[in-house]
């Protein structure tokens, strides 16, 4: 097999590992390469929403703002670090700055303030927007600065395990899929190298009712086999998207009030199945209409006829009544009254105002936002003749790998940045992830250039400890190889996925969590035993299960402990008191968590004989003397980045 050396390998080629490599060589060190499993796949260029947002320190007009104030705003999500708050705060303006100089299409004012807007869980107007594929349009330009700097690019290299020494990441082993039919020769490569920076994004390929993009599935599951802890593993964020085409529905699409509706799984036998849960008309609508405002699913949205009553009915009719579900842009809900007179004030202030009182749902949508539909009909999706078909889909995971102040694991030399790493709290303003996965990557890069500079082990050396590890993975690709009875990769996959959308999603009851997790352990106990590949480029996915069946295993672990310790409803998810959701009664029966675990963090620990966890208290913000002399001082002698 063949072996390289680096200084620092980056996992990933999205916004966050993209900016990491750019700074990396910007900061002095340029022995480094980017390997990932397909240089164009990923959510950073493939996903986005109606306006995708950007999260940073006001920069425009007369209301005051420091970064105090945001660090609080991060902090106050609740079971967030204020250190990790400060740093994404203190570090908002730089990375944004150096995403305007690089040419993402930021827009500003004729005076070159970049104006803001409101965005959910922010006090300020701190949120900005290049349009709806803002992400990608980062990528892309961080792409001209990695490219343009001769930074080696491994493509189509899948990542199957990280190497360690001691407890110390000392490398990587990876597929290489360009060979994988070939004769056989250099289907593994090994990296040895000094540093990685996992920058994968979030465990993806776990739900299958996901806005992910199907090219994403995440490594979560290797770091925790290699000895990282997982943090907040519990918090995620979910809401109505698309399916064919997944993509976020929120604004427009729901301002324009379209009609729900399901049907059998032929398609036929068409209701409007929110009717019986909302007494008035107006309240149905306006929960609609609000679905805009407030997409995530919120645990504090659904008493009094709150907007994410709608997620849980759409949740109910797709998993437990077994039928589909579609958003109609064709016919108004058959409750909407033509001259709009049973809308609530501000629906009907924010539709007659914008000039947005057509007949229909699409008319309404081409006038508000035609953009909206051309992008569904670029994607097959014809909306002016056909309904699409939605559910409730996994989006964006809060928790993740713990790191320290310079987005370290806890295992020495493994840096995770982006969606990867776990610094953010049961809640987050819209967009702050943007803001996070750049300033993660510039932050380990300060540290990596600064103290982590050492060159990677001789061969010799390396192989003499890695031999083992790597055995262990050569063996499993033999095991997949030989074994002729079992699923598909592809079929077992798409069973646990299914098994987390079903019972550990925005829904969670504790015996279903159970569930979830001892099936995902008896899966991967015998993975070998129950898998048939189809040719040998079946490894990627059947690696990539063992990926999902760990970080599975780990996730639903997390979330029983979590309800083991008296966490109630919070964030993006109910823990109901009922088992099955038969009335309006039962859909009220779960209990808030009020914060009442906001100011303690979970965090876990896996092995091969199971999760051990532990329960932090909340690192406070940070109240460092920023006297400019002691700073000064402090950042001269080279005490800065520790």
């Amino acid at each position: 097999m063949e072996v390289f050396s680096f200084n620092t390998v980056i996992v990933g080629s999205g916004a966050a590992g993209l900016n990491t490599a750019d700074r990396l060589y910007d900061f002095g060190q340029h022995d480094i390469a980017i390997v990932t499993e397909g240089f164009n796949m990923g959510t950073s260029r493939n996903t986005g929403s109606d306006k995708q947002t950007y999260y940073k320190l006001t920069l425009a007009g007369g209301e005051a703002d420091s970064v105090r104030d945001m660090a609080r705003t991060l902090f106050d999500g609740g079971c967030m670090h204020g250190d990790l708050a400060l740093c994404e705060a203190a570090l908002s303006v730089q990375c944004f700055c150096k995403l305007v100089d690089i040419g993402v299409p930021f827009p500003h004012n004729c005076y070159g303030e970049h104006t803001g807007y409101k965005t959910d869980h922010d006090p300020y107007r701190r949120a900005t927007s290049a349009g709806p594929l803002t992400s990608r349009y980062m990528t892309e330009k961080l792409e001209i600065q990695v490219r343009g700097k001769n930074i080696r690019i491994f493509d189509r290299y899948k990542v199957i395990g990280i190497i360690t020494d001691k407890g110390v990441c000392k490398g990587l082993l990876a597929l290489n899929k360009a060979v994988l039919n070939s004769d056989g020769s250099n289907i593994l490569t090994v990296f040895n190298c000094t540093n990685v920076v996992l920058a994968t994004g979030g465990p993806a390929g776990l739900y299958d009712c996901s806005v992910y993009p199907i090219s994403q599935t995440g490594s979560n599951g290797i770091a925790f086999e290699a000895g990282a802890f997982g943090r907040n593993l519990t918090e995620w964020q979910y809401g109505i998207a698309s399916t064919k085409f997944r993509w976020n529905l929120s604004g427009s699409y729901q301002q324009v009030i379209p009609r729900y509706v399901s049907t059998d799984k032929q398609g036929n036998d068409e209701r409007e199945f929110l009717d019986p849960f909302f007494p008035e008309a107006g309240q149905m609508l306006d929960a609609i209409f609000l679905k805009g405002y407030q997409w995530p699913f919120d645990a504090r949205k659904i008493t009094n006829y709150g907007s994410s009553l709608i997620d849980i009915l759409v949740h109910k009719e797709i998993h437990q009544n077994r039928r589909r579900v579609f958003l109609d842009f064709l016919h108004n809900p058959k409750r909407l009254k033509h001259d709009f007179s049973n809308l609530g004030k501000e629906s009907y202030t924010y539709l007659n105002q914008s000039g947005a009182l057509q007949p229909t749902p699409f008319e309404r949508l081409t006038h508000l936002n035609h953009p909206a539909i051309a992008l569904f009909k670029n994607n097959g999706i014809d909306l002016s003749c056909e309904k699409l078909e939605i559910a409730v889909c996994a989006q964006h995971n809060n928790g993740g790998l713990a790191v320290n102040r310079w987005w370290e694991t806890t295992v020495p030399h493994l840096f995770a940045v982006g969606e990867a790493a776990g610094t953010h709290g049961v809640y987050r303003p819209g967009g702050s992830a943007l803001n996070a996965g750049q300033v993660g990557g510039t932050r380990a890069a300060m540290f990596i250039s600064r103290r982590y500079t050492e060159s990677p082990l001789d061969k010799d050396s390396f192989m003499h400890f890695a031999e083992a590890q790597i055995t262990t993975k050569t063996t499993l690709v033999q095991q997949f190889l030989v074994n002729k009875t079992g699923c598909s990769p592809q079929e077992i996959r798409a069973g646990l996925s299914a098994r987390m959308s079903s019972y550990a999603a925005h829904i969670r009851q504790a015996a279903d969590i159970r569930k979830v997790k001892n099936e995902a352990a008896a899966q991967l106990q015998n993975i070998t035993k129950h898998t048939v590949l189809s040719s040998p480029a079946d490894l990627v996915d059947a690696f990539e299960n063992i990926d999902l069946l760990i970080a599975q295993y780990v996730y639903a672990a997390a979330m029983e402990d979590y309800i083991a310790a008296g966490g109630g409803s919070r964030g993006s998810y109910i823990i109901p008191t009922t088992n099955v959701v038969t009335n309006i009664a039962d859909l009220f029966g779960f209990t808030p968590d009020n914060g009442k675990l906001s100011s303690i963090i979970q965090e876990v620990s896996y092995t091969s004989q199971g999760c051990t966890f532990f329960w932090d208290n909340v690192r406070p913000i940070p109240q460092d003397d920023n006297w400019f002399e002691n700073v000064w001082r402090a950042y001269r002698e080279d005490e800065v980045i520790r």
